[in-house]
């Protein structure tokens, strides 16, 4: 048949004309006889075409294009397709009960009447399949029900014209929109809505309204352009894409729709909970320490889950809020505290107390020469943990500080718990590695740690110096100092080849304690530049400030970070960016720029002795040197690497023109932002995990599949900073390609007073649920908001299930 006979009435008369119709009264539900579910294995679509005005002109084209994809491509998703504009096909169960799945290509208006919505309603409460499309969300405007089933409604002040735009392809799994590009640039006419359905209904795909010019109702940087959900029964699909007669020869468009139909006609199953915000539950797991005692939580600094379940989490030593800190340096218990170990055990809900260390730490708040951040830093569990019982703790201890000339010594040991009283050894010790860090000065001390698929541990370390001497931009003052040892100048630390502060080291752990260095780290330790000496074979990632947390997808055995920047709250053509705060995919050892050059290879300005405070010239981030009086290691430093996500107050990826050096022009009327998803202010990344879906587990709280290798990236603060999950490009991650697509997790791992405000850190359990240590309200110190939560999934699988498939062996 041709596009044109099948736009011929399958019943006959005419669209409806348009009035507003009351809600139909739910008696009218129950007048049709439908299967349950509509349709059968001879799988057939009902394009619905009517308009209240003149029909659209893209309606030829889409049902000449929904019958093509029908009779193409494997004989499994064949179907067959017959059109209409008569809105009796909804009253007759007979005739709509043959149907798997509904279209709306409609132009829109009140082309039902009650009768007939009541009908379709009746279809959808049976087990039946919609696709609505484009205008689609046009029609029935004055139903509440055809509201909920389309997923939004457009705004006014829509743009009219075509304009070619990005989408970002979030859902990589659903048959709609799995082979489609991750970024997909196509034109079309592109519609804003009322209410960002987002959150409601599960959205697999987004429009970039920074690649065109969305008017003024724009929703912004989450702007949903197709979605879907279980609803009232049946299954609806929605896209605002298919406005243009062009559209539908579109080949990605036509696999779009392709796969729309899959889904609502029962072919396959798909996923259309999984980012419904309703379907996850998050739940504190611990409860408010005792007075005066820490028996729950310590000041939350880091967490790490067990294979058998049970939770570790650190507290990194601040003292109970009602316990006096000691300041003075000449007091021998100057900064003295508790980093404490605590372990939750989800079988019995309850928490022990496994250790406590005796640390340097403990100082409260203050200006950069009175507070510290040094302590209980981080955390990992040997990767035979259930046999051995092996704990790695990284930590700055109490009885090796130096306090005359104000040094430390940061270690990382291996201690053995217990496994059956949750007790940890602390005569066990043995020290794996050790290295000084200045404690004149705070802040930034780093601490992550984690584990590669092939037994490699990395090690965050951070650059722990004061960026009050540089007015809150570069680090890289030479001049402050205590009894010779620099603590404003990072090129001493981050910037330093032979130095291990500042860093993301890595190292392969023995049994007897020690360690070796695996290949590919950034040096050998052996090189013989500049004379030798100058490198350390530990570093596998320099140019970093303050990496608290970090993460290795052991699928890739990708690297990922994340480290807070300075204090400088806007941009200066004199000294370079404000702070960045920076998250990066890492595939390889590198340079990744701190305190030479941020974001997308921003440069600083250099500074130098005899005066510090007059600018010399810009770092050149592709042959950066580190001539820093300070300085011990290699002059020539390696290139820098640009990074995968940086933000400030301004915004997310700020951006800004270059002139023939590229050098930016850091004005802030000239910027840009490249990730406008994201904003700082008050602002402390706190990277996340990878999540990979495990199929085979039976948990009934694990996060569905969809989330398989998003990186999830967050911020100590819940207001406008990120709590994302985002998808990078395989081909330019680890290169400094930006992420393709990103959505808010801010609903489903809940901010606010009562929520997780201050994250600390998160970590995917073994069953598939998450784990978020909130900081608490007060800083160097736990109080009653400081607990562990855990956020587990109860939407369900996919559906339909796997019995109400049209042809049984299309099970996906």
């Amino acid at each position: 048949m041709t596009a044109g006979a099948l736009t011929a009435s399958l019943l006959g008369g005419n669209a409806a004309s348009a009035r507003p119709y009351p809600e139909p009264p739910r008696s009218l539900v129950t007048t049709l006889s439908l299967p349950s579910p509509p349709g059968g294995a001879n799988v057939k679509v009902l394009v619905f075409h009517a308009s209240a005005t003149e029909e659209s002109p893209t309606v030829d084209a889409g049902i000449a294009a929904i019958e093509k994809i029908g009779l193409t491509g494997p004989e499994a998703g064949r179907f067959r397709t017959v059109a209409t504009d008569d809105p009796a096909v909804f009253t007759n169960g007979k005739q709509l009960g043959k149907y798997n799945a509904v279209v709306f290509l409609t132009g829109g208006g009140d082309v039902l009447d009650p009768e007939q919505e009541a009908g379709l309603e009746a279809y959808m409460e049976a087990g039946g399949g919609f696709l609505g499309i484009h205008d689609a969300a046009r029609t029935e405007p004055y139903s509440d029900w055809f509201t909920g089933l389309i997923g939004a409604r457009p705004a006014v002040g829509s743009p009219t014209n075509v304009q070619r735009a990005t989408v970002e392809i979030g859902d990589r799994q659903h048959p709609a929109t799995k082979n489609l590009p991750l970024e997909w640039k196509r034109p079309d006419k592109w519609l804003n809505w009322t209410k960002n359905p987002s959150g409601d209904v599960h959205t697999v795909a987004r429009v970039r309204e920074i690649t065109y010019k969305p008017g003024a109702s724009a929703n912004g940087w989450d702007h949903p352009v197709s979605w879907c959900r279980d609803y009232d029964g049946g299954r609806s699909f929605y896209t605002a894409m298919g406005g243009t007669v062009d559209s539908f020869a579109e080949t990605d468009f036509r696999d779009h729709l392709r796969g729309a139909l899959d889904w609502t006609t029962r072919i396959s199953q798909a996923d259309c909970k999984a980012t419904i915000n309703s379907n996850y539950k998050a739940e504190r797991v611990t409860q408010p320490n005792q007075p005066g005692q820490n028996d729950q939580i310590g000041e939350p600094h880091g967490l790490v889950v067990a294979p058998d379940g049970r939770v570790l989490y650190i507290g990194r030593g601040g003292a109970d809020s009602s316990k006096p800190v000691v300041t003075d340096w000449n007091n021998p218990d100057i900064g003295k505290g508790l980093g404490q170990i605590h372990v939750y055990d989800p079988k019995t809900k309850k928490v022990t107390l496994a250790g406590e260390l005796t640390i340097f730490g403990n100082k409260g708040g203050g200006d950069e020469l009175v507070k510290v951040e040094e302590g209980l830093l981080g955390i990992e569990l040997d990767p035979d943990f259930e046999k051995n019982g092996w704990v790695y703790l990284h930590y700055t201890p109490h009885s090796k500080i130096d306090r005359d000339k104000q040094m430390a010594v940061r270690q990382v040991s291996r201690f053995t718990l217990d496994l059956t009283t949750n007790k940890l050894d602390l005569s066990s010790e043995k020290v794996l590695l050790h290295w000084p860090v200045q404690i004149h000065s705070c802040c930034h001390a780093g601490g992550g740690m984690a584990w590669d698929s092939k037994g490699n541990l990395y090690i965050a370390t951070g650059d722990n110096n004061s960026s009050g001497f540089s007015d809150g931009y570069s680090g890289n003052n030479p001049q402050p100092n205590y009894k010779g040892v620099s603590f404003a100048d990072a090129r001493r630390t981050a910037g330093n080849t032979n130095n291990l502060n500042g860093k993301i080291l890595r190292i392969h752990p023995e049994d007897d304690g020690t360690y070796t260095l695996p290949e590919g780290n950034l040096f050998t330790g052996k090189e013989p530049d500049e004379g030798g000496g100058r490198t350390r074979g530990e570093i596998y990632v320099m140019g970093v400030r303050n990496p608290a947390r970090i993460s290795v997808d052991k699928t890739t055995d990708t690297l990922y970070a994340g480290w807070v920047g300075p204090d400088a709250g806007s941009p200066s053509t004199t000294w370079g960016p404000a702070k960045y705060d920076t998250f990066a995919a890492i595939t390889k050892a590198g340079n990744h720029g701190w305190p030479y050059c941020m974001g997308n290879k921003q440069p600083y300005r250099d500074r130098n002795l005899p005066d510090p405070s007059k600018p010399l010239g810009w770092y050149d981030c592709d042959h950066p040197k580190n001539e820093s009086p300070n300085n011990d290691g290699l002059v020539n430093l390696p290139p820098i690497t640009s990074n995968t996500i940086w933000y400030s107050p301004q915004g997310g990826g700020v951006d800004y023109p270059r002139d023939a050096n590229g050098i930016p022009s850091y004005k802030v009327d000239e910027q840009k932002q490249l990730l406008p998803w994201l904003k700082g202010g008050g602002q402390a990344t706190m990277n996340g995990p990878v999540y990979r879906f495990d199929a085979a587990s039976t948990s009934a709280d694990k996060w569905p599949s969809y989330w398989d290798g998003k990186w999830f990236v967050g911020d100590f603060y819940d207001d406008t900073q990120p709590r994302h999950a985002v998808l990078t490009d395989p081909k330019t991650a680890g290169k400094g390609g930006l992420p393709t697509h990103a959505e808010s997790l801010k609903k489903i791992i809940p901010v606010g007073a009562d929520g997780i405000r201050n994250l600390m850190d998160w970590k995917f359990a073994p069953d598939g649920s998450l784990y978020v240590l909130d900081y608490g309200r007060g800083f160097f110190t736990s109080d009653s908001k400081s607990a562990l939560w855990r956020v587990t999934y109860k939407g369900g699988g996919p559906t339909p299930a796997a019995e109400d498939l049209a042809r049984k062996a299309a099970v996906q």
